[in-house]
């Protein structure tokens, strides 16, 4: 099944699809990008279907045996909620024979309600070991290269997921200048909701101003964008700030800096970003700023336990630290 055909079957956006998910998804391909957004709208659509367990489970046959992973899609607790379970790498059991069987015929007996995708990486031919699994799961969406038109569905979908809609022609000018490429067209899709502003509606122009050189991508011109609550310019700078090379981890760390130093810069205390952060003590109080430090540190445990991926939480603590 292509992976388009299965998101509209359940519903990627919440106002379409029957919600109603198959228990078990073998996804595998050559195009890893088809993949990453296929897993991003297909994760958004079980958030919006199941509330009360909204965070995919993530778990990896390196890291999970097949029983762990078995007792997460067989949850049949009444006091836990239905829950999504995504495995990576589920080449590695091919390693195993034994292993590989064990979690097909765990797959035959799904219960609870609960959802598993098993992700096969990218190979140069089929992986004939995983053929049990592919059989076993009740629907399988096969990755590939996406032609033109299937790409401007995918960019429609990411920004509809934002609450944005584009001009007739604007996707058409980003896949132009993408070269069809479509890692590059979906990853610059995603930047254009935060051009949108209040209106929802992407333009020709916010595509030109995206993909125009780079200026002001350095990571002061980010924080000077954050300090001063300019969201919009804060947005496109962090985009273009991690287009050149920067580390997200980095850019989280002096996020959380430029909040912290404003609290002591005025006093004398060191502060490695000393204008940005007196611009954010004037324009914040200290209780709205203490707010904006725990987003900071909430957003950087989110990461590192594995509850968001690094560029959301990211995302979101510069949006805290913006707001005000």
């Amino acid at each position: 099944m292509p992976a388009l055909a299965l998101l509209e079957r359940v519903g990627a956006r919440g106002d379409a699809g029957s919600g109603e998910f198959p228990p078990t998804v073998y996804l595998q391909g050559p195009d890893e990008a088809v993949k990453a957004a296929f897993l991003a709208e297909f994760r958004r659509a079980w958030a919006a279907a199941v509330p009360e367990a909204p965070q995919a489970r993530v778990m990896r046959p390196g890291e999970h045996d097949v029983d762990q992973i078995l007792a997460a899609f067989q949850n049949v607790s009444l006091f836990a909620p239905r829950e999504l379970t995504i495995v990576f790498d589920v080449e590695d059991l091919g390693r195993s024979e034994k292993r590989v069987e064990a979690l097909a015929d765990g797959l035959s007996r799904p219960a609870g309600g609960s959802c598993l995708v098993l992700v096969e990486s990218e190979a140069e031919t089929t992986r004939k070991t995983l053929a049990p699994l592919r059989a076993a799961c009740a629907v399988r969406v096969d990755a590939e290269p996406p032609v033109r038109e299937e790409l401007l569905r995918w960019g429609a979908r990411r920004l509809a997921a934002q609450g944005c809609r584009p001009e007739p022609g604007a996707l058409e000018a980003l896949l132009e200048t993408c070269e069809d490429d479509a890692i590059a067209f979906m990853n610059e899709a995603g930047k254009l909701a935060a051009l949108a502003g209040a209106s929802g509606v992407v333009t020709r122009a916010h595509v030109a101003a995206l993909t125009a050189p780079s200026v002001g991508a350095e990571l002061p011109d980010f924080l000077a964008a954050v300090a001063e609550g300019d969201a919009a310019r804060a947005a496109l700078r962090l985009e273009r700030l991690l287009a050149a090379g920067e580390n997200e981890g980095s850019v989280l760390w002096a996020l959380g800096h430029l909040v912290s130093s404003s609290f002591v810069a005025q006093s004398g205390g060191w502060a490695k970003w000393r204008d940005q952060s007196f611009a954010l003590a004037r324009r914040r109080s200290a209780r709205d700023r203490a707010q904006a430090l725990d987003a900071v540190y909430r957003a950087e445990a989110a990461w590192k336990g594995g509850r968001a991926d690094v560029r959301t939480a990211l995302e979101q603590a510069t949006r805290e630290v913006v707001a005000g």
